[in-house]
């Protein structure tokens, strides 16, 4: 699977605008998550994605083979609980899970501008999670559309107008490192402009 695209397709200020007007939310809330999750970078110097292996999720996602789940533990790509401990470039580890299970490694990943985890692929309209990493290569418009179909199916854009922050973390990132994350987005936010 080719993970890289160094011609991919650039949103345009336009974009956002429409997308924040399709939520009804401020538009610097929208890109205050947007930067945050991806210091508002949708691909890598290498034409990479910007992904985030989580190791925890690949576990889960290994469960039901117990062969998988041993051997993803014992080259230390799988944890049964979340630990902060990330590597400086994640696509190394995701490689090495792949080859273990392809579908398993790209839903315990987070991808692209808005860095929606693979397990969320049905969530924003794909049949699997490659499906969902094959388009978001394509460019950064539809990874904007899955941005805003995941905040509408989880109901977050109500977060996002009341600039509840903490709702809105939890919601989008689970219940880790709420107030962490609360703060990022709401100095985001003023960082753009946002009252």
């Amino acid at each position: 699977m080719v993970l890289e695209n160094l011609k991919a397709e650039a949103l345009k200020p336009e974009d956002f605008e429409a997308a924040a007007d399709a939520l009804k939310v401020p538009l610097a809330a929208l890109k205050a998550v947007w930067k945050v999750e991806s210091r508002a970078r949708s691909y890598d110097s290498k034409g990479r994605l910007t992904m985030l292996f989580e190791p925890h999720v690949f576990y889960r996602q290994l469960k039901t083979s117990r062969a998988k789940l041993i051997r993803a533990i014992d080259a230390g790509l799988a944890y049964a609980r979340w630990r902060n401990s990330y590597p400086q470039d994640s696509y190394p580890r995701l490689l090495e899970a792949m080859k273990i299970d392809e579908e398993a490694a790209l839903r315990a990943a987070s991808w692209g501008g808005p860095q929606i985890l693979g397990e969320n692929y049905a969530v924003v309209g794909y049949r699997s999670a490659k499906f969902m990493v094959e388009n978001f290569l394509t460019g950064e418009p539809p990874q904007l559309r899955a941005f805003v179909k995941f905040i509408q199916v989880n109901r977050l854009d109500d977060d996002l107008r009341r600039k509840d922050w903490a709702g809105f973390a939890r919601g989008y990132n689970g219940a880790g490192q709420v107030t962490r994350y609360a703060k990022l987005l709401r100095a985001a936010y003023r960082s753009l402009g946002g009252k």
